[in-house]
């Protein structure tokens, strides 16, 4: 009897040890809930830096299309892209995008011309006379009318910047082999290339059209 009351009592002691141990043991502090952003941005707020706005001109024509140009460029908007072909928007149309910061003044800095015709003559012309008053080619595409295609290209140019003169190039040919050889003749004389194109034109059915230009000597 004595020994098994010895024994509870040691058991009781031992569970009191254990107890006082975990009461003396610092108590962890409960996670803050991580804050949570509630403000929302304003509709109002100043745009980045840098942000554009994007402008899409989509037209039939391609008398069309230069007049829009020069209203947007008149705008503060600068050519980005120009692609033709058929859309849901109303058959073949010529498609051109272009952009402006969404911040400043909006001051017109480029002016633009577009050059689109089926006969590789008029084209080479048209591209010299426009390199000789100091603009640039940008972009081209070949655009589908009723009647047979047409070349189309856009050139710009800087009014705030000396114009730089270029000396023009058309390749237009039905061979890939034969633009192969002309565009090593054009680079052996100095031109670079700087766009083509590819489709059905009066120039003489599918034909891959190559415009290159090398500095024009004063």
């Amino acid at each position: 009897m004595l020994s098994r009351t010895l024994a509870l009592l040691m058991c009781l002691a031992t569970l009191i040890s254990v107890v006082s141990a975990q009461d003396s043991q610092p108590q962890a502090t409960p996670a803050a809930p991580p804050e949570t952003a509630t403000a929302a941005a304003s509709p109002n707020a100043a745009p980045a830096e840098g942000q554009l706005e994007y402008k899409l001109l989509a037209t039939k024509r391609t008398s069309t299309m230069e007049k829009e140009m020069s209203e947007a460029a008149a705008a503060g908007y600068r050519f980005v892209d120009v692609v033709s072909g058929p859309t849901s928007f109303g058959g073949d149309e010529a498609l051109t995008i272009m952009a402006r910061p969404v911040a400043g003044d909006h001051k017109q800095r480029y002016q633009y011309k577009l050059l689109a015709t089926s006969k590789t003559s008029t084209m080479q012309k048209e591209l010299q006379e426009a390199g000789d008053a100091g603009f640039e080619h940008r972009g081209e595409s070949v655009f589908k009318k009723t009647f047979g295609a047409e070349v189309m290209v856009i050139l710009e140019r800087d009014m705030e910047a000396k114009p730089s003169l270029w000396e023009y190039k058309l390749l237009a040919t039905k061979k890939t082999s034969t633009m192969q050889k002309e565009l090593l003749e054009a680079a052996a004389a100095g031109y670079q290339f700087v766009g083509v194109s590819v489709g059905a034109t009066f120039f003489g059915g599918s034909e891959v059209v190559t415009i290159m230009r090398r500095p024009r000597k004063e």
